[in-house]
């Protein structure tokens, strides 16, 4: 009987292992499991932020695309930079143009008045000897129509030169000034102040403001 007790004791003693190994072999699939889960959870996890935009790499992205935008932003369009650099060479061109203009202006005007100066330089002379053609008539004759022909003409010379901007240059009674005068002689006379003009010897004349022949004169000491 014991024996047989005993056989029944291990009997159950084995059976009971035998139905507890199962037990716990199958807590370690149970955990590994739960491990493997988790692992996959955390990986999901990790991948969510990329999905939505929100992780470390998509923070990258939209900070790249803006720093794009914005360079694409500031970025001018090359024809409008064109259009800039012709606007900018037209307004030099008109500006030097401006000034070539002014500068030809002037040096037409300064070319006109050398040689309106150098023709009446040689007009002068013909009016001297109209004068002195004037001043040679006898008075028996000065009544003539010759004579007051030749005086209208001369009239006339006169007239034209002052229209031209020719003006004769006052001499007689003025003091002495060496840039209209030129004296050639010098008397002593009473009558006159000292270093005034007594006698215009041939007529000086200016074009416009400008001494084109001196007056030639006799000045009083």
């Amino acid at each position: 009987m014991s024996q047989d007790n005993r056989t029944e004791d291990q009997i159950d003693i084995e059976e009971t292992g035998a139905g507890e190994q199962p037990e716990s072999s199958g807590a370690e699939p149970g955990t590994c499991g739960q491990a493997e889960a988790a692992s996959r959870t955390g990986e999901a996890d990790a991948r969510e932020p990329d999905s939505d935009g929100t992780g470390e790499s998509g923070q990258e992205t939209e900070g790249e695309e803006e720093e794009n935008r914005n360079k694409s932003g500031s970025r001018r369009d090359p024809r409008d930079v064109q259009i800039e650099e012709l606007q900018d060479k037209l307004k030099r061109q008109m500006a030097e143009f401006d000034n070539f203009r002014k500068r030809t202006d002037k040096e037409k005007s300064a070319m006109y008045e050398i040689g309106a100066r150098d023709m009446i330089e040689k007009i002068l002379p013909v009016l001297d000897n109209f004068e002195r053609g004037l001043a040679a008539v006898p008075e028996d004759l000065k009544d003539s129509s010759f004579a007051e022909g030749v005086a209208m003409i001369y009239k006339q010379f006169v007239k034209t030169l002052e229209d031209a901007g020719v003006e004769a240059i006052e001499a007689v009674g003025q003091p002495f000034d060496p840039n209209l005068h030129n004296a050639v002689m010098h008397i002593d006379d009473d009558a006159y102040g000292e270093n005034e003009i007594s006698q215009e010897l041939q007529k000086g004349y200016r074009y416009r403001g400008t001494v084109v022949r001196h007056s030639m004169v006799q000045v009083a000491n």
